[in-house]
């Protein structure tokens, strides 16, 4: 894994300003760096994180053998070995080493960068100049796994895989985007293609932009999309027996993880003891001839405990297992490096366990594979769990009724409402007082679109909240129809693979594992993968009620039933407890009246009513107030 970043244009001292530029993202690639330049035409910096081929064969920028290209890139091509075959098959080729790298440059310099982002499976941000055509090339992978901001700081062109390398270029002084500001308020992060800075953003998912250096014109085009993986799969549905669909998901999923255990250096596995983690981990041991290394972290609060769990699991499958339980302080400890970590607002607060699990596991090893995707591709949220027809009772049930049931649950506290049900439904949700308050929420909803983007919504009327913002349009919420061929959960599912899992879910394990310089990688993100998924009907995915049915099935041939069947639990810490005793002062700072007042972002009287109702505990408004505190923390880190 690495750090890119470059420029196009002129600058004083580029050599200087490139290796500014890197140092600021030297966490992603700590092993080595380089930096190249082409006078007046472009800069280019690479941080190394050493993976595969260690020597100085993998070494960045790396020029094509034709010295045409220059390439830097992050990220793994797992299909490299694969490519590298078929291009010996068209020529002999004298190859420098055995990096991925090496293998890339050499499908771009016979296919064409086109042609090569079809062929390549991975995860990937790449920077490629054309000398030739005096054109550099912006691309990331068809997910999302890997970042690349790009935009302008004042004429000049600017491009990194983390906003703090593109805020070292001399000239920066881009305005806060107030419109991104109500995004991060709703999402808990900034949807692409826009960033928190006025003309700086974020590459898209299977994007290609081509850059001209001379007009600086930009040309965008996407080499895939989840779109068109759906529409395929919708004309080419899997029409296979429950049985044959377990076996091809199996066989798949095998194929992803071994692929993804190519490593040079020491890989091991997160391991929550749920149906994802335990699955990647399972078919892991199956290839491995010694035991794969597991790590776990636990808290002493059973409501965000999964140790024993992991360590069951562990046990079962004979890896070498590490956990380490976390104190309240230890999580606490970690909040004032949030804002450096995520570079920009971000408020998933179960960032701050992915962050101790990472920097836990890289005590170790120095690539993780982990169990994201699967409840985006396998249905495994428990608002896929409702059923369609429960979803148009509630769209269709009289305006009247529903706002009288929202007045009744809004009457009763969501401590009272977790202490009458976590007992009569034997602790199957976990912070069930918040559910029954969303539902209360969704209520509103005026159809499924808007009922889900409710469900995803952290803060429903962020201009509530601020000042001067006009939110800009997502996925979610524009006009553009998608999906259409879908049943109501399976265009949720769908949507939350294009928004949820690259906005939040990606960003967060990305931005934690990397700044301990630790890789990360996603064998359910394999193309194969979620190509299967997109043709596998929902009953394969949610089934009497069950979810990532097909999945558990996979699961249960390697680990015992019982192992695995309990309430799903979120990777969460106790934000409600922590806001009203020790965080208590941080944020009466963080959210004082004159400061709020000074800095003309939010809605004083709003803000600070939440926060005394939140203190007083009439209401529990702390996911709520954790957004507006990360992005007053990262104000302060600004």
């Amino acid at each position: 894994m690495c750090g890119i970043a470059g420029y196009i244009g002129e600058t004083k001292n580029p050599s200087e300003c490139l290796a500014k530029m890197a140092q600021a993202i030297n966490h992603r690639g700590p092993d080595s760096n380089g930096i190249w330049t082409d006078f007046e035409q472009i800069g280019l910096a690479h941080t190394r994180l050493s993976i595969l081929d260690l020597s100085d064969a993998g070494h960045q920028p790396m020029h094509s053998v034709s010295g045409n290209y220059v390439l830097i890139f992050n990220g793994e091509i797992y299909n490299h070995k694969y490519l590298r075959s078929e291009l010996e098959s068209i020529s002999n080729r004298n190859w420098l080493g055995h990096s991925d790298t090496e293998t890339l440059l050499a499908s771009i310099e016979e296919w064409g960068i086109e042609d090569t982002l079809a062929k390549v499976k991975g995860m990937f941000a790449i920077a490629l100049w054309d000398k030739k055509s005096k054109n550099l090339y912006l691309s990331c992978d068809r997910i999302g796994e890997k970042p690349l901001y790009y935009g302008w700081v004042n004429e000049q062109f600017v491009f990194a895989s983390e906003l703090k390398s593109i805020k070292q270029f001399p000239t920066f002084n881009n305005e806060i985007d107030r419109n991104s500001l109500a995004m991060f308020l709703r999402f808990n992060s900034i949807p692409a293609p826009y960033s928190i800075y006025e003309n700086i953003y974020k590459l898209e998912p299977g994007q290609l932009v081509k850059i001209h250096s001379k007009s600086k014109q930009i040309q965008k085009n996407s080499f895939w999309s989840i779109e068109e993986a759906y529409k395929n799969g919708n004309m080419n549905k899997f029409t296979g027996t429950s049985k044959e669909a377990v076996n091809k998901l199996e066989h798949l999923l095998s194929s992803a993880v071994s692929s993804q255990m190519q490593s040079d250096v020491p890989l091991g596995a997160f391991l929550s003891g749920g149906v994802d983690s335990s699955t990647i981990v399972a078919l892991m041991q199956s290839f491995s001839n010694s035991k794969v290394n597991t790590f776990t972290i636990g808290f002493n609060s059973k409501e965000f405990d999964e140790a024993k769990h992991a360590a069951q699991v562990a046990k079962y499958l004979g890896t070498n297992h590490y956990y380490k339980y976390v104190t309240d302080s230890d999580a606490l400890n970690v909040i004032p490096k949030l804002p450096n970590i995520y570079d920009e607002p971000f408020a998933d607060s179960s960032q701050i366990p992915t962050f101790l699990v990472s920097e836990f596991a890289k005590q170790k090893v120095t690539v993780a594979l982990s169990g994201d995707a699967g409840d985006e591709l396998f249905g495994g949220y428990n608002r896929y769990i409702f059923s369609e027809k429960t979803l148009n009772t509630i769209l269709k049930a009289p305006s009247t009724i529903k706002k009288l049931i929202s007045k009744s649950i809004f009457s009763i506290t969501e401590e009272k409402w977790n202490s009458l049900l976590s007992s009569s439904l034997n602790n199957r949700f976990a912070n069930i007082g918040n559910k029954i308050y969303k539902t209360a929420d969704i209520l509103s909803s005026k159809s499924i679109r808007d009922l889900h983007l409710k469900l995803v919504s952290q803060i429903y009327n962020p201009s509530e909240w601020l000042k001067n913002a006009n939110e800009y349009k997502s996925k979610l919420n524009d006009d553009i129809v998608r999906f259409e061929e879908l049943n109501s959960i399976e265009s949720m599912m769908a949507y939350d693979l294009i928004s949820y899992l690259p906005t939040d879910i990606l960003t967060k394990v990305d931005r934690a594992a990397m700044s301990v310089s630790l890789e990360t990688r996603i064998p359910f993100l394999d193309l194969d993968v979620i190509e299967f998924s997109a043709s596998l009907p929902i009953e394969f995915k949610i089934r009497n009620g069950v979810s990532k049915w097909a999945l558990r099935e996979v699961l249960y041939r390697h680990v015992p039933k019982d192992l695995i069947e309990r309430p799903k639990m979120g990777f969460g810490v106790p934000l409600a407890e922590w806001l009203r005793g020790p965080l208590k002062d941080w944020a009466e700072s963080l959210l004082d009246e004159k400061r709020l007042q000074q800095e003309g972002f939010f809605n004083v009287e709003f803000v600070r009513d939440k926060l005394q109702e939140h203190l007083s505990g009439n209401r529990n408004w702390s996911f709520q107030l954790w957004n507006v505190l990360m992005f007053q923390a990262w104000l302060d880190n600004n």
